[in-house]
């Protein structure tokens, strides 16, 4: 049985792909570092195990490998989703803010692949999917540390590609559009909502099963000579370019 450790599993994307995983037939540890929810989450998920970690601090990455390795002795599948969204005025975000969000959305992908590395190379080696955003494929307002940040991790991503390769483990990342999580259903006005649905080619916000979907592929055999690629899962938002409404037939 393969095993697959999810950070930020708690809810959204990262639940989503957990109970996708273990339908499959993996062996899922969901990690967040929210204890009361993910309590919650994993009595959802059958036969799920839960990680309460916080993906940002370095000794915690380190505990959960060692607890790992004692346990499992490998891992074939790390998702790196834990995330923080903090949009606002470039003026406004103050370098506390935006070292709140590069610590969770860019220091946690690097600090958990690392501590990882040597139970993902057991065996055969295994695949790392980090989830980007398509902010960080397209500048847009607001979002001076959260798009940073998930540009970052775009690169991040083709960094730990070229070099892990060597040790049989492929890394991509997914780059969800818009989402029908709650998080999106609670801020995104009726406004909004109608200006994404314009803007993206599918007319529609996607959803947290589709995403993880693309997930769980990246994790599978049938993408075993995929590595170091960037997946829009975004409904060809990204391809629209500025996408006027007045310049469509």
């Amino acid at each position: 049985m393969k095993t697959a450790l999810i950070t930020g599993a708690a809810r959204g994307i990262g639940l989503a792909t957990s109970r996708q995983l273990t339908e499959q037939g993996w062996r899922v540890i969901m990690l967040d570092r929210d204890a009361e929810a993910l309590a919650e989450a994993v009595h959802s998920v059958e036969g799920a195990v839960a990680c309460e970690a916080d993906v940002s601090i370095p000794e915690d990455a380190t505990r959960v490998a060692d607890w790992l390795g004692a346990e499992f002795g490998r891992l074939d599948g790390l998702v790196n989703n834990a995330g923080v969204a903090d949009f606002g005025p470039i003026r406004e975000t103050s370098f506390e803010r935006w070292k709140t969000v590069m610590a969770t959305n860019l220091d946690g992908p690097f600090l958990m692949t690392q501590a990882l590395t040597g139970l993902l190379a057991e065996g055969d080696g295994g695949a790392v999917v980090n989830i980007t955003s398509i902010s960080g494929l397209r500048a847009s307002t607001l979002r001076v540390a959260y798009g940073t940040s998930k540009a970052g991790l775009a690169q991040l991503t083709l960094q730990q590609a070229a070099e892990l390769g060597e040790l049989g483990i492929r890394v991509n990342a997914v780059a969800p559009g818009p989402v029908n999580t709650k998080l999106a259903l609670a801020v995104h006005t009726p406004d909004i909502r109608a200006a994404y649905h314009d803007a993206i080619p599918l007319n529609r916000y996607g959803s947290e099963d589709e995403i993880a979907a693309a997930i769980t592929f990246l994790l599978s055999d049938k993408a075993s000579y995929i590595t170091g690629q960037i997946l829009a899962a975004d409904g060809g938002f990204q391809a629209t370019g500025i996408g006027l409404p007045s310049l469509r037939p």
